[in-house]
């Protein structure tokens, strides 16, 4: 399949922040067992996972040399430890200029990590719809705990709802405007450049799993029997929704 027209790219950019969303929601109404975030992170994870196994790299491989290849994974691997340095600095700096480092500061880096989302979502759109649409799906299990942390942390330090839901109502722009500059990026690029990109989101999702979704996960400290089987159900998800999508 071809890459998709700009306009259903900026729709499939929503997916992403609908996760944070219901994580919100879920926070308005009662706070979920620690069992089920466990599970539901590591499910994200195997998502995330078979993403950049099944999608991204195979279809960098069929555009640049292999060295090139494990030179972009490396670059974006640099890329996505840039940007928990620079979310986690925005989150200090917010934090002590209103004296609430863990609400507005968290507000902040989560708002960064949506725009992430989105971008990959549009560099994606543009290369094939499946594309896009899998990545955009990929985020959504992803994004609920962080929509669910904000929420939680805006309600103990007792913001206003109504504040607090104005701030969080910008959530669904940020992936967009990422998509949009995603979509710039690779709409209409030769195979180095898409190549090398693909690669490089393949190294940011794998980075970002393994060092920030997988501990997160484990911190609710889900049994085995649970962890387990989540991640598989979350490769498996992604394998046959790719298989059947490029059908």
């Amino acid at each position: 399949m071809g890459g998709s027209s700009l306009l259903p790219v900026l729709g499939l950019a929503l997916l992403p922040s609908l996760g944070n969303l219901l994580g919100v929601a879920l926070a308005e109404w009662r706070k979920p067992p620690e069992w089920l975030v466990g599970g539901a992170l590591h499910a994200a994870a195997g998502i995330a996972t078979a993403v950049a196994a099944i999608e991204l790299i195979p279809r960098s491989q069929e555009r640049i040399e292999t060295w090139l290849l494990v030179a972009a994974l490396f670059v974006g691997a640099i890329c996505s430890a840039g940007i928990a340095k620079a979310t986690r600095a925005i989150r200090d700096r917010i934090g002590s200029a209103t004296g609430r480092a863990t609400t507005w500061g968290a507000y902040a880096a989560i708002g960064v990590d949506l725009f992430t989302d989105g971008l990959m979502t549009g560099g994606g759109g543009a290369v094939a719809r499946e594309l896009g649409l899998l990545l955009a799906l990929s985020q959504v299990a992803g994004n609920l705990p962080g929509g669910f942390a904000i929420a939680a942390d805006f309600c103990s330090a007792k913001i206003p709802r109504g504040k607090r839901l104005r701030a969080l109502a910008i959530y669904p722009l940020l992936p967009v405007i990422g998509a949009l500059v995603g979509y710039v990026v690779l709409a209409g690029a030769g195979p180095l450049l898409t190549g090398f990109v693909l690669a490089l989101f393949a190294g940011l999702l794998l980075i970002a799993t393994i060092e920030d979704i997988v501990p997160e996960a484990d911190q609710p400290k889900a049994k085995r029997r649970i962890s387990s089987p989540s991640f598989a159900l979350g490769f498996g998800a992604l394998l046959l929704t790719s298989a059947y999508l490029g059908e």
